[in-house]
């Protein structure tokens, strides 16, 4: 159950409501004047901590005055225990991403690698998403270059299969991958199911770190081929050791107990903190990875820790049996209670105080130091080059003030079919992913991409023209609110107060990708829309000329200008943002077949027809009872697909060898 306290901090009965508190285990959300969240907390008693927050000793850090002097309203939700409370916090921040809360940047969902066991011949899989469908699942990794670097060293150490096809063992021959021994060839029937599991099972076991009994079966294995005159079989066994061992060689010896544990550690400067994260496996240091939180401006180093090992081992597949933490935090026994119950076994979390453990950290804390000064140095250098940008866009174009927010719009078809659009925001020069929007058009058919480019900016800035007529007949004079300050990073507290999508900002810059026909064809957009007052250009590919509303002659950037880098760079995203897009489209086009349409006939049952009969068209000449034979399948479902069969299979028509173009 929660319940809501609205009050201003220095009101009257603000003493009482905060008295009248439960002294039980929850979570608290502080809001601000305009209802942005400021700051999640946990408590083991709500009335004792959220009272606490309000008192303001002279000792009492200067950023938490600041926080209180900004709330207004709270929030509170009552638990059972403080481990389900550490569960909501967590929830909460991803869902209200308050200003004062340290997060992991972006809070994108970080990429893994996926083996499922349940495939007769498993791959090995990138995915972002884990399910409960009995998979192994290693991660998360900080990124995907991550996990690209490390499904490469795989692959060249284990010879499995980086195919999709259907294996059915009567390929008439392999690919080249068998040929140079990076695959065992289950395609051709040269290994069963069982040999090729166990490829898999190695796989496994060096990704848990333990490639010690691997090294050891491949030894046995050659041997074994060896003496049974294989020797071209015992050469390429003898290959792949020399390779794992030259691996196992690199991965540093850190303890001399055969342990398993994380290593974590951070830096932090400015709103920002840079967290090293050691991997260690049996003894030896197998990896590492980085991750950068923001936000936390109310919360010291040993908060910002807690905050990381929460957020992180809630995703994660992953947990050893000890995490070794730079700083003591606070509810170090109930993280360890929670991830003893994710992991199945006893877990500990605490800061070593002697010996190897507490060098590892030393270690880790150094990396993440230093890291951070490069970071913010290339960050200023950076920095210096895209304020140079913005400027010289705003003296070439006569803007009103810096562009800090730039929309830049493109059409992508192919003779008028698929015709998509789309939308990319760049924030103080850095793209903001998160604010993309893609357009299918709708309401043109053929080749018009004025219209087209009319169609997607309506849908773009109606609301925004609805909202200033709206203030107009009111005869409100406060202009929309847009992006943070100059000087705001990443932002102030109530920032995006009433901007709950990328639509409700105001640019400082439209770009429209193309000549002086589809500026004029925006033009009348913003004129119908009434507005007046969002600059607007186009840019035209062949001279980079940029054309300007009432301005006869176009405008042309010094080659070498960073303000022509910059309009470029947002130029050329959009093209590959809407170029993309149009790709998916054409492909599910392209690709679709009567089984995407047939009653009863989802993803995964038609996942299972297509791997069991190869094609539509091979389902359509199985019978019933092949059919029915599929998992999930019943013989009605069976007899009812057959039905819907009984036509032409012939999907719809589309030129998948085109290139998309405008």
């Amino acid at each position: 159950m929660t319940t809501r306290v609205r009050t201003e901090p220095r009101a009257p009965e603000f003493a009482k409501r905060l008295g009248a508190l439960p002294a039980r285990p929850g979570v608290y959300l502080m809001k601000s004047t305009g209802g942005a969240g400021l700051y999640v907390g946990k408590a083991a008693s709500l009335r004792n901590r959220v009272r606490s927050c309000f008192q303001t000793p002279p000792g009492k850090e200067l950023r938490i005055q600041a926080m209180v002097r900004h709330i207004a309203d709270f929030e509170f939700i009552v638990t059972e225990s403080v481990q389900e409370a550490l569960l909501l916090e967590n929830l909460l921040i991803k869902q209200h991403k308050p200003f004062y809360n340290a997060r992991l940047k972006d809070d994108k969902t970080y990429p893994y690698i996926k083996i499922d066991l349940a495939e007769e011949f498993p791959q090995v899989y990138f995915t972002r998403r884990v399910l409960a469908d009995g998979a192994r699942y290693f991660g998360p990794f900080a990124s995907a270059s991550s996990v690209r670097k490390t499904m490469d060293l795989l692959k060249k150490l284990f010879p499995y299969r980086s195919c999709t096809k259907v294996i059915t063992g009567n390929d008439e021959r392999p690919c080249l991958e068998y040929f140079i021994h990076r695959c065992v060839g289950p395609c051709v029937g040269a290994v069963d199911a069982g040999g090729y599991g166990e490829v898999i099972r190695q796989v496994l076991r060096f990704l848990e770190g333990d490639s010690e009994s691997v090294e050891m079966e491949l030894r046995v294995n050659m041997e074994r081929a060896s003496e049974s005159l294989e020797f071209e079989r015992a050469a390429a066994l003898r290959d792949q050791l020399r390779a794992i061992e030259s691996v196992s060689q690199n991965q540093k010896v850190v303890s001399n107990r055969n342990e398993d544990s994380d290593v974590i550690a951070l830096a932090y400067d400015k709103g920002e903190a840079w967290v090293e994260l050691f991997r260690v496996r049996r003894g030896k240091l197998i990896g590492r990875d980085h991750f950068v939180m923001e936000g936390g401006e109310a919360e010291d180093e040993p908060a910002l820790l807690e905050h990381f090992v929460q957020q992180f081992y809630e995703a994660s597949t992953d947990i050893p049996g000890a995490l070794l933490i730079q700083h003591d935090i606070e509810n170090a026994e109930v993280i360890a209670d929670w991830l003893s119950g994710k992991r199945g076994r006893r877990v500990s979390v605490y800061r070593p105080q002697r010996g190897e453990k507490r060098q590892l950290v030393q270690m880790a804390a150094a990396n993440a130091a230093e890291a951070l000064t490069q970071r913010r140095l290339q960050w200023l250098h950076e920095s210096d080059k895209v304020l140079q940008a913005l400027a010289e866009l705003q003296e070439a174009l006569n803007l009103p003030e810096l562009p800090r927010r730039i929309e830049c719009y493109d059409i992508s078809n192919i003779q008028g079919t698929n015709s998509v659009g789309s939308m990319v925001v760049f924030e103080n020069g850095r793209p903001k992913s998160a604010h993309y929007r893609r357009f299918q058009i709708k309401g043109v058919s053929g080749i018009d991409d004025y219209a087209s480019m009319q169609e997607m900016l309506r849908r773009r800035f109606r609301r925004l023209g609805e909202q200033r007529r709206a203030e107009a007949e009111a005869g409100a004079s406060a202009p929309l609110p847009a992006t943070g300050d100059a000087g705001d990073e990443p932002g102030g507290p109530d920032e995006g107060r009433a901007l709950q999508n990328s639509f409700g900002y105001v640019p400082g810059l439209v770009i429209i990708d193309g000549g002086k026909g589809h500026l004029n064809a925006a033009q009348q957009v913003f004129l119908e829309l009434g507005l007046t007052d969002i600059p607007l250009c186009s840019l035209a590919k062949r001279e980079e000329e940029v054309f300007l509303p009432h301005v006869p002659e176009p405008v042309l950037l010094p080659r070498r200008s960073q303000g022509l880098y910059l309009v470029q760079r947002v130029r050329d995203e959009a093209h590959r943002f809407a170029i993309t897009y149009h790709r998916q489209r054409r492909s599910r086009a392209a690709t679709r077949s009567r089984l995407d349409d047939a009653p009863g006939i989802g993803p995964k049952r038609r996942r299972e027809l297509i791997r069991r009969f190869g094609s539509a068209a091979g389902v359509r000449t199985a019978s019933v009872e092949e059919i029915a034979g599929i998992r999930g399948m019943s013989h009605a479902t069976a007899e009812q697909l057959k039905a819907f069969l009984g036509g032409d299979d012939s999907p719809p028509t589309g030129n998948a060898t085109e290139e998309a173009g405008r």
